[in-house]
C-alpha cells in the first residue's frame, strides 16, 4: 500500500475488481493504493466499530448505507487501537458530521491513519456485483497511483486470496493483559485474542469476570497458567483452514472439560476441533441486521456479523465427535448456514456472530450469561 495524506477532497480515484469491472470516483480518506477482498456490510450505523475490527483485516468495506459519516468520529467507540479495514467504499460521505460525541470527521480519521478509500461510486451497484459474483480481490488507486485499467487490472490480480491467509497472528495482541473484573470478581476466563474488539473482554467483566487476553500464539499451559474457570476463543481474521494451533489448544481445553465459549473465529475453531469442515462463502455476512435463529427455543435474533466462513456440519441430526454429541444450535434464516454449536456432554457451545453487539442489537446478550452459567455449573 502506498499512500498520501494531501489531496483527497480532489483527487479522481477508480476502484478495480479483479474479474474486470472498475468504478470511478472521487478519493475519500487517504489518497494512494491499497489492495483486499472487496465485501459489503449492510449495517446502517457503526461504522466506526466496523473500520477498528480486527476481523476485516485485508479487507476492503462496501457500505451498503449511502450516507457515511454523518456522526463523525470519536475516541470511545473504536473496538481495537487502530483501523483494520484496507480499504473503505462509500456513496455520499458526510460534508460535516454532527453528532455532540463527535470529535473529528471520518475523512480526517481514514486520512491520518493512511487507509485509502473511494466516494461517488454507485454502491447498490457495486454491491449486488459481488452479491452475485462473490467476493473478491480489489484495488483502489487514487491520484498518482491511477494508470490504465489493464494496468490495474494486473496489480489486482496479483494481490494475495483470502482462501488460506493465516492472519489472527497479525492482528493479535503480542503480551498478555488483563482487563478487571467490574464489581466483585466472580470468575477469571483465559480468552485467546484471535483478533477481539475491546467490547467483548467488557462484556465479561460486567459480569464479574477477570479476563485475561493471550496471544493467538498461546500455549495450552499457558492458558492453565491463569487457573481460568472458563476459556474464550475471539473472533478475527483469515481462513480458518489455516488455524491448526488454536484448534490444537482448544481440543487441550475440550479434553479438560473446562467451560468453553467462542465467537465467530472461535466458531469455526470449534468446528474444527469437533471433526467438522469449513469452507468460504460465496459473498459472507457482514452488517448488524442479520437473523438468526435460536433452535433451542425457536426465537429469532437480530444478530451483528462479520464472516466470510463458515462451519460444514449437519442441521438435521446430533453428530457424534472425539469429545462426546454435538449439534447445530443456532442458523441463519437468509441461507440456513452455520451460526452456532453446541456439545451436549461437555460445557462447550460457540456462535458464529457478534452477540458483545457493538454497535449493536444486543439481541444475543444472553450468551454471556451462559457461559456465566457454564462456569457457575463446573464451580458447584
Amino acid at each position: 500500500m502506498t499512500i498520501s495524506t494531501r489531496g483527497a477532497a480532489k483527487a479522481p480515484a477508480v476502484l478495480v475488481l479483479e474479474d474486470g469491472r472498475a468504478f470511478r470516483g472521487r478519493a475519500y480518506g487517504a489518497v494512494g493504493e491499497t489492495f483486499g477482498e472487496a465485501v459489503f456490510s449492510t449495517g446502517m450505523t457503526g461504522y466506526q466499530e466496523t473500520l477498528t475490527d480486527p476481523s476485516y483485516h485485508r479487507q476492503v468495506v462496501v457500505m451498503t448505507a449511502p450516507h457515511v459519516g454523518n456522526t463523525g468520529v470519536n475516541d470511545e467507540d473504536p473496538e481495537s487501537k487502530q483501523i483494520w479495514v484496507a480499504g473503505y467504499v462509500v456513496r455520499d460521505p458526510a460534508r460535516v458530521p454532527s453528532n455532540w460525541r463527535s470529535q473529528r470527521s471520518l475523512d480526517e480519521e481514514l486520512v491520518s491513519q493512511g487507509v485509502v478509500g473511494i466516494s461517488g461510486i454507485d454502491t447498490r451497484a457495486l454491491t449486488r456485483h459481488l452479491r452475485e459474483r462473490g467476493a473478491m480481490r480489489v484495488g483502489i488507486f487514487s491520484g498518482n497511483a491511477i494508470a490504465d485499467e489493464g494496468t490495474l487490472l494486473a496489480r489486482v490480480r496479483q494481490a494475495p486470496e483470502m482462501n488460506g491467509a493465516d492472519l489472527s497472528a497479525e492482528v493479535a495482541t503480542k503480551e498478555t493483559y488483563v482487563v478487571p473484573a467490574i464489581g466483585t470478581k466472580k470468575f477469571t476466563v483465559a480468552a485467546i485474542d484471535l483478533g477481539i474488539k475491546g467490547m467483548t473482554p467488557h462484556r465479561m467483566a460486567e459480569r464479574g469476570i477477570e479476563v485475561h487476553v493471550l496471544p493467538a500464539t498461546a500455549t495450552l499451559e499457558e492458558v492453565y497458567a491463569v487457573e481460568p474457570d472458563g476459556v474464550f476463543f475471539s473472533n478475527g481474521p483469515g481462513d480458518p483452514s489455516t488455524a491448526d494451533h488454536p484448534v490444537s489448544v482448544m481440543q487441550g481445553v475440550l479434553e479438560r472439560k473446562t467451560p468453553l465459549f467462542g465467537i465467530c473465529f472461535g466458531n469455526q475453531i470449534l468446528g474444527r476441533a469437533l471433526g467438522f469442515g469449513t469452507y468460504k462463502l460465496k459473498y459472507g455476512h457482514r452488517g448488524i441486521n442479520q437473523p438468526v435463529q435460536d433452535r433451542s427455543t425457536g426465537k429469532v435474533e437480530v444478530t451483528a456479523h462479520n464472516h466470510g466462513f463458515a462451519v460444514d456440519a449437519p442441521l438435521d441430526k446430533v453428530s457424534d465427535t472425539a469429545y462426546g454429541r454435538a449439534e447445530v444450535s443456532h442458523v441463519c434464516l437468509n441461507d440456513q448456514v452455520v451460526e452456532g454449536l453446541q456439545l451436549l456432554d461437555r460445557p462447550a457451545f460457540s456462535v458464529q456472530y457478534h452477540p458483545e453487539a457493538a454497535a449493536g442489537p444486543h439481541d444475543a446478550a444472553y450468551l454471556f450469561d451462559r457461559f456465566v452459567s457454564l462456569m457457575e455449573g463446573q464451580r458447584a
